[in-house]
């Protein structure tokens, strides 16, 4: 037999590989940061021995979701705005209150708690934007989560940095710094079309590619933007990153609400990522994107949860009970987006958005080992007749009982192990009486 650092069981465990084979009564081998196989648990455990055997009576195991559009640090803004068009939560609240409290310790703070947040809900990766890029990797690095954090770039000035330069400056040193982290992924990310010039945005893809890096910005979010665009270049925000060569294999866009059928091909013949952020976009009306379109087109459709301010909560697992209940409702047609291919969306696909897809997304043999197990002893779990119903349609963040990353468990029975749990709060607590404070006397 061979020996093994742990094996994880389940009553259900869903690859989500190609065939999207689910084993009943299965179990996972993982040594080192790798799965080494995934079979019936009774095959595992007479192949392979290990001292930390975690149970899995009442558990489905499963990729870990995969988060493909955040601000993770706007956490600490959850709530300071509500019930706003994006532009005057933008102009008059967000952009404010982030120049007055942005800093590298602001940043490291917030992404602790919002960290903290994801792997409680079973997040395994998140793809963020914001600034202060060091401060966010050192605060995910921390907490063990896998994330691709992108440097902010945009034409104005903030606290994080002066010019275009400036920024471009910052991306490529932030890049090289943590270059080979087994956790830490980097990217490049110029906020949107209406907020970089085309200049802006060809030289943030030309970094990209000399660096090897994805690109990930806002697209088509709000029919705003879409007429802004329209007014400035002549052409629709997919048409007009066409035109600049922005668009590729390398970009995750996120949102692409206000897209038609000619962008949507675009989009699809230039294997463009996209991140669906259905509560963002229904809280701040900016709409309702074209997912059941772009995914027969062949778009690759994924979930983000975007910023918790404008969510206001870090959890993929009531995005995709969301997405899928309104795309039916609004193609009159329950098929229009299934449980399985929600699921897909918030794993593999999420995964291969990323440029990760060889690396996670699905419990495979070579794959890292990053598993999630939910507990399945719930009242409203059970009955249970079909496993990716449950998971979509009834399956809590706090169902979330185990998550294992690259290998090492995280959280277990619901809490992270590193005991920190209170200290992150606290800290919350504590900023949220500053920015209340300061907030007050203005």
């Amino acid at each position: 037999m061979e020996k093994v650092d742990y094996i994880i069981c389940g009553d259900y465990i869903l690859t989500m590989n190609e065939g999207l084979e689910v084993i009943n009564k299965g179990a996972v081998a993982v040594k080192g940061a790798d799965i080494i196989e995934a079979g019936s648990a009774d095959f595992i455990l007479r192949s392979y021995t290990s001292e930390n055997v975690i149970e899995g009576k009442d558990k489905a195991v499963l990729p870990g979701l995969v988060n493909t559009h955040c601000h993770a640090p706007m956490v600490y803004f959850r709530g300071l705005a509500d019930d706003l068009p994006l532009k005057e939560w933008l102009e008059k609240h967000i952009w404010p209150s982030e120049n007055r409290w942005l800093s590298p310790q602001f940043v490291y703070d917030a992404t602790e708690l919002a960290c903290l947040e994801m792997l409680k809900m079973g997040i395994t990766i998140y793809n963020d934007m914001y600034f202060f890029g060091d401060s966010a990797a050192a605060a995910s690095r921390a907490l063990g989560i896998r994330a691709v954090i992108g440097a902010g770039i945009i034409d104005f000035p903030t606290v994080a940095g002066k010019t275009v330069q400036q920024y471009l400056a910052n991306a490529e040193r932030f890049i090289g710094q943590w270059k080979g982290d087994r956790l830490i992924l980097t990217s490049i990310a110029p906020h949107a079309a209406h907020t970089c010039s085309p200049e802006t945005l060809r030289k943030s893809k030309a970094l990209a590619d000399r660096l090897d890096v994805p690109l990930h910005m806002h697209l088509s979010e709000t029919q705003w933007e879409v007429d802004d665009i329209v007014s400035r270049y002549g052409k629709k925000p997919v048409e007009h990153l066409e035109s600049l060569g922005l668009l590729d294999g390398r970009l995750i866009a996120a949102h692409c609400v206000h897209v038609d059928d000619a962008e949507i091909a675009i989009l699809a013949k230039r294997k463009i990522g996209v991140s669906h952020c259905i509560e963002s976009n229904l809280k701040l009306a900016s709409g309702i994107a074209p997912v059941p379109t772009m995914l027969s087109a062949g778009v690759r459709v994924t979930f983000g949860t975007d910023g918790a301010a404008s969510n206001n909560d870090l959890n993929i697992l009531s995005e995709m009970s969301t997405a899928a209940k309104l795309h039916k409702a609004i193609a009159k047609d329950p098929t229009a987006l299934d449980s399985k291919t929600a699921l897909l969306m918030a794993t593999r696909w999420g995964a291969e958005a990323l440029g990760l897809g060889n690396k996670i997304g699905s419990i495979e043999k070579g794959k890292a080992a990053d598993i999630i197990a939910i507990n399945l002893k719930r009242p409203h779990l059970t009955p249970l007749y079909d496993i990716y119903s449950h998971i979509v349609y009834s399956a809590m963040a706090s169902d979330v009982d185990t998550v294992v990353i690259d290998g090492q468990p995280l959280i277990r029975n619901g809490s992270h192990i590193s005991g920190r749990e209170d200290a992150i709060l606290h800290k919350a607590r504590e900023w949220q009486c500053r920015i209340a404070a300061s907030n007050a006397h203005h």
